[in-house]
C-alpha cells in the first residue's frame, strides 16, 4: 500500500462506476454530499482532538458568541435544527463546564435565557480561530475567482432546491 491515506468508497464514487444509470442531477448531488461529509468528518475529528469539543457544542457556542445578551433554548432549537432536549442536554453539558452561564429572560419569569462566560467566549473564539483555519486548509486548492465562481453557482442551487420545496409544500 502507498503513503496515500485510504479513504473509503463513498456513494460519488460507486456511482461513478456506471454514470450513465443515474442523471446528472444526482450525480451533482452525491458529489456535494460528498464534500460535505469530508469537511465535516474531519472537523468534528479536530475539534474532538484539540479541544475535546463536539462539533453540536460547538455550533451552539457559536450561536451565543452572535448574541452576547443570550438566547432562550427555543430560539437556539431553531437556529441549530435541533429539538428542545437535544439542547437541552448540550446547554447542560456545557453549563456544569462554566462555559454557559443561565439567568431568567427580562419581562418573562418563566423562560431562561444562556449566553457563553467570559471563560466560555475565550473558549470559543479560540476554537473558531482554528476552525477557519481548517477551512481555509480545506479548500486551499482553490483560487480566489474558484472560489466566488463556486459561491454563485450555490447560490443558484441553493434558491433552486428552496423554489422545488415550495412547489412539494403546496
Amino acid at each position: 500500500m502507498d503513503d496515500a491515506i485510504a479513504l473509503p468508497l463513498d456513494a460519488e464514487t460507486k456511482v461513478i462506476e456506471r454514470p450513465s444509470d443515474h442523471k446528472k442531477e444526482l450525480r451533482l448531488w452525491l458529489r456535494l454530499f460528498t464534500c460535505e461529509m469530508l469537511v465535516e468528518s474531519e472537523i468534528r475529528r479536530r475539534l474532538r482532538d484539540n479541544f475535546d469539543m463536539t462539533l453540536p457544542r460547538f455550533d451552539l457556542m457559536a450561536q451565543l458568541d452572535k448574541a452576547p445578551a443570550g438566547m432562550k433554548l427555543g430560539q437556539l432549537s431553531q437556529r441549530l435544527m435541533a429539538s428542545n432536549g437535544n439542547i437541552t442536554g448540550l446547554v447542560g453539558r456545557l453549563l456544569a463546564e462554566g462555559m454557559l452561564e443561565r439567568e431568567a429572560a427580562p419581562n418573562d419569569g418563566r423562560a431562561q435565557l444562556v449566553k457563553l462566560t467570559p471563560e466560555g467566549r475565550r473558549g470559543f473564539r479560540a476554537m473558531a480561530a482554528s476552525h477557519e483555519n481548517w477551512i481555509a486548509d480545506a479548500f486551499a486548492d482553490l483560487t480566489p475567482n474558484e472560489i466566488d465562481t463556486l459561491m454563485t453557482l450555490l447560490a443558484k442551487a441553493k434558491a433552486s432546491t428552496r423554489k422545488a420545496v415550495a412547489r412539494g409544500e403546496r
